[in-house]
């Protein structure tokens, strides 16, 4: 007999809310980064206070500091996955500032391959035939969303340097997947709490001081809303839904994350895609969705994803 939850809803339904209000709610986090109006580095400084803040209050609650088992090697990795972190915000937040929240998100998300090809480069792993034609349309997809005709490539400065600094903040995020991989013990709220910790300790000595202290009250409230509910809220909801999730529902739900960021570019500032950046970002779903649910491509995987998620 089926145990149902006392709230009414069975742990998968309880994970897809939380997972999708989490997505929704990060696709969200550009117009704060925007509305906050300030550098990337005291932007990210004030996200990592208040996220330190939120997270530590949540793990304090819910007991995590008492049941976590620490050593050496577990702090390192931690405290080396944190510089990566707060080093992607940075330059993710640069590039939100260049070429829009969209544009930004979506070539964002063609992480996940470099993961695999960090994987490979470093611990010998196999990528396989089917994996790499997979990344290669995930990378075709990535120069259509990424809108740069090759006739142009200097013609907006600006606009490339975004595209640079989103790509390199997909391969420093690869690389806290990777380090988290080799965590396992570690409590991902803990983490997250850590990499925050780095980014309050380290940012401060690489801009001047009147950069952190200059921030007006309607300032603080979108950076506190970057901290509370792009990094404490979120990542809990995020950590709370996955365990509860299948591999299938996790990969199509974490497109949800992209959408709502072009969606809301397009509510709130009035930027849309071009057609062909609208193929682009198809298939860096698709090639995303074959890596991870094993598609072999032309083997009639399409027509099979109603019967994946099933």
């Amino acid at each position: 007999m089926q145990i149902v939850p006392s709230s009414g809803l069975s742990p998968s339904r309880q994970g897809v809310i939380g997972f999708s209000g989490a997505a929704v709610l990060m696709g969200t986090m550009g117009v704060f980064v925007e509305r906050a109006g300030l550098d990337p580095i005291t932007t990210v400084f004030y996200r990592c206070v208040f996220g330190l803040a939120t997270l530590a209050a949540y793990c304090l609650w819910k007991g995590y500091f008492r049941s976590q088992r620490y050593s050496g090697r577990l702090i390192g990795l931690a405290l080396l996955s944190g510089v990566l972190m707060v080093a992607q915000w940075v330059f993710f937040f640069g590039a939100l500032q260049r070429i829009g929240i969209g544009v930004a998100t979506v070539v964002f998300h063609v992480q996940p391959f470099w993961v695999l090809l960090l994987g490979a480069a470093i611990f010998r792993e196999s990528i396989g035939a089917t994996r790499f034609s997979w990344i290669v349309v995930a990378f075709v997809g990535l120069a259509m969303a990424a809108g740069i005709r090759w006739s142009a490539l200097s013609a907006n400065q600006a606009y490339l340097t975004g595209i640079g600094f989103t790509l390199l903040a997909s391969v420093l995020y690869a690389g806290v997947t990777l380090i988290a991989k080799a965590l396992g013990g570690l409590k991902p709220h803990l983490l997250t709490m850590i990499q925050c910790a780095v980014g309050v300790i380290v940012l401060p000595w690489l801009v001047p001081i009147a950069s952190l202290t200059h921030v007006s009250l309607q300032q603080y409230g979108w950076l506190a809303g970057l901290g509370i509910l792009h990094t404490g809220l979120s990542y809990a909801l995020i950590y709370g839904a996955v365990p509860k999730l299948r591999l299938p529902v996790i990969a199509v739900l974490q497109f949800i994350y992209p959408l709502t960021a072009v969606l809301v570019d397009w509510l709130v500032y009035g930027r849309t895609l071009t057609p062909l950046q609208t193929i682009g970002v198809a298939l860096i779903v698709a090639a995303s969705l074959g890596v991870t649910l094993g598609w072999r491509i032309g083997d009639g995987a399409w027509r099979r994803i109603a019967r994946k998620l099933a």
